[in-house]
């Protein structure tokens, strides 16, 4: 319920002060990217997956295996070139900022329009080819609510309903894919996750209305009405709403 109280690039958004301390090589506990500087081929961990995530939203696609390869290095030295940075291919504190700036949270639409899901004739959205499981499984369960009506407090005494609001939209679609286990209202999920724009999913949230964007495209009860379904494009005022993503997404 949009005010009732019924709840990575990760890293590439993460302030985390990078170190040069921890593993340099085979696997890590580096949970953010950042948490290793500088991040480069023989590495592995979680930050690396975050890392390939990253490129692959940046439209230089590369399998998620968190160990840093040769594919990995190639992808990013074509987005080091496209981004005028020094290619080296391996990540430094100036590429972590570029990291950073492209997933700016006042900016919705994605960086590049090839990764962006597709809205259906029928109000449904398909993502786009390549797509981590977690983004599919949540587009198949967003899609079975799409175009339900919309009802205060709808979606909030169980995530099965016959309507659903702001949050209980939200929330579904989050369950569905699941990243969540409980149902929630707008106020709740400005402290879920994690801080920041994510890769692939950010949520946006205050007192009043929750809404969130999925591959460049946006799941929202807000402008519902008009547009027949909650996926409608990505852009819209944000200013106000705290900027949440899922961890590693």
């Amino acid at each position: 319920m949009c005010a009732l109280v019924v709840l990575g690039v990760t890293g590439a958004a993460h302030a985390a002060t990078p170190s040069t301390g921890g593993v340099a090589y085979g696997s890590s506990t580096a949970r953010h990217l950042g948490d290793r500087i500088p991040l480069k081929r023989g590495m592995s961990g979680h930050d690396v997956k975050i890392l390939q995530d990253a490129l692959t939203r940046l439209g230089r696609p590369v399998p998620l295996t968190g160990t840093f390869g040769p594919q990995t290095q190639r992808a990013l030295r074509s987005w080091e070139h496209l981004a005028k940075r020094r290619v080296n291919g391996r990540v430094d504190r100036g590429d972590l900022v570029a990291l950073r700036r492209a997933f700016d949270p006042t900016v919705i639409t994605p960086p590049v329009l090839g990764a962006t899901a597709t809205i259906n004739a029928d109000g449904t959205a398909t993502p786009p080819a390549g797509a981590p499981q977690v983004i599919a499984d949540l587009f198949t369960a967003a899609n079975r609510i799409a175009t339900l009506p919309y009802r205060y407090g709808g979606g909030h005494k169980s995530f099965d309903d016959t309507a659903y609001d702001c949050s209980g939209s939200v929330g579904y679609a989050l369950h569905g894919a699941g990243l969540l286990d409980h149902t929630v209202d707008s106020t709740m999920l400005e402290s879920f996750g994690e801080d920041g724009p994510g890769a692939w999913i950010t949520i946006y949230a205050n007192a009043d209305h929750t809404f969130m964007t999925v591959a460049g495209v946006r799941f929202d009860t807000s402008g519902q009405s008009a547009a027949g379904t909650r996926w409608q494009p990505a852009e819209r005022a944000t200013k106000g709403f705290v900027v949440r993503h899922p961890a590693g997404l």
